[in-house]
C-alpha cells in the first residue's frame, strides 16, 4: 500500500515537472524526458523518506539523481542540461515548510511573550531551517553532477571540435 502511494506521489511529481516545462518555455521534444526525470526523483525522494531518512538527505538524493540523468538526457536530446534539470527538481521544493514558516513569522507579531510566543517561535525557526536546508540540498544535489561532468562534457562537443578544426 505505502508503494502504491510512493508511485502515485511520483507521478504527480512528473506531471508538475511538465507543468513547470511549460511555464518555462522549453522544446516539446524535452517534455516526456522531464516528466520521467520528475517522476524519478520524486520517487527517489519518497522513497527515501519512507524508510526514514531525512527530508533534506532525501530531497538531496533525489536532486543528485535528477542532475545525473539531465546531463544523459541533454546529450540524447541536444538541449542544456538545465533544460531538464530545473522543471524536474522544482516539485521536490518544500513549499509545506514555507507556508509553515510564514504562518509563524505573521503569528509571532501578534503574539505576546508567553509560553505560548516562545513555542511558535521554535516552530517557525524549526520550519524555515528546514526549508532553507532542503532548498541548498536540491541546488548542491543539482550542481555536484553538473560541476563534476563539466569538463568531460565541454571536451566532447561538436563545437570545440569544430573550433579545434578551425585553427
Amino acid at each position: 500500500m505505502i508503494f502504491l502511494e510512493i508511485l502515485i506521489k511520483g507521478f504527480w511529481a512528473g506531471i508538475a515537472a511538465i507543468g513547470f516545462a511549460i511555464l518555462f518555455n522549453v522544446p516539446r521534444r524535452t517534455l516526456f524526458p522531464i516528466w520521467c526525470i520528475g517522476a524519478m526523483g520524486g520517487l527517489i525522494k519518497f522513497t527515501a523518506m519512507n524508510y526514514e531518512m531525512g527530508v533534506v538527505f532525501a530531497s538531496f538524493l533525489g536532486a543528485v539523481a535528477v542532475g545525473i540523468v539531465a546531463i544523459q538526457m541533454a546529450h540524447l536530446k541536444d538541449s542544456p542540461p538545465l533544460v531538464f534539470s530545473i522543471p524536474s527538481v522544482i516539485p521536490m521544493i518544500p513549499g509545506v515548510f514555507a507556508y509553515k514558516f510564514m504562518l509563524g513569522m505573521i503569528a509571532l507579531t501578534s503574539i505576546e511573550k508567553t509560553d505560548i510566543y516562545l513555542q511558535t517561535l521554535i516552530e517557525t525557526v524549526n520550519n524555515g531551517s528546514k526549508m532553507m536546508f532542503v532548498l541548498i540540498a536540491l541546488g548542491t544535489g543539482v550542481a555536484i553532477p553538473m560541476l563534476l561532468t563539466r569538463k568531460e562534457s565541454i571536451k566532447k562537443s561538436d563545437f570545440n571540435k569544430k573550433k579545434k578544426a578551425v585553427v
